[in-house]
């Protein structure tokens, strides 16, 4: 009885260890604004993949491709950082387009396999803009330095989607 109660409990440190000893998860983000101006007039501020100067860390923007699948722009930060991204999809009817950024350093975004969508929908005589984003923290190993933690991605994240929507509110509402 005490050999099984010993690899009972030695199966149990063994399966606790590997729960702990995995490297990140996916971490999701979703934030949404309603605005108050015609769909038409918000798709027209973002529609455009190679112009991302309606976020409010971008300084400039060089884009190839246009709104074409696989079209690539770089997103010239006003910290000094270049994000660059790749479109996946594009649907102007649908007024949404999905996306992934290809190369970033971790001081600008400490992020990793990061894909994002943003569409725009009607909502009563405004519109609703929805930005969701799925990716990994930028440091994939275990124990990570606390500026590449879950936490740090996640924070990261939120601010850039909340502060480049409430910009799009102000732009939009103004027209």
């Amino acid at each position: 009885m005490k050999k099984i109660l010993l690899v009972a409990t030695g199966l149990l440190v063994v399966w606790t260890a590997s729960a702990f000893a995995h490297g990140p998860t996916r971490q999701k983000v979703t934030e949404t604004i309603e605005i108050n101006a015609a769909p038409a007039v918000v798709w027209g501020i973002i529609k455009d993949f190679d112009k991302g100067e309606w976020m409010p860390q971008v300084a400039s923007t060089i884009g190839t491709g246009g709104n074409e699948k696989g079209a690539t722009r770089e997103l010239k930060l006003k910290s000094g950082g270049i994000i660059k991204e790749e479109l996946k999809s594009y649907d102007a009817e649908k007024m949404s387009y999905s996306y992934k950024i290809t190369e970033v350093d971790p001081k600008d975004l400490p992020v990793a396999n990061y894909s994002s969508t943003i569409s725009v929908t009607p909502a009563g005589a405004g519109s609703v803009v929805e930005w969701n984003g799925a990716f990994y923290r930028s440091f994939m190993n275990n124990n990570p330095p606390p500026e590449e933690n879950d936490e740090a991605a996640l924070k990261a994240v939120t601010s850039v989607y909340k502060e480049g929507l409430a910009n799009l509110k102000v732009l939009a509402e103004k027209k």
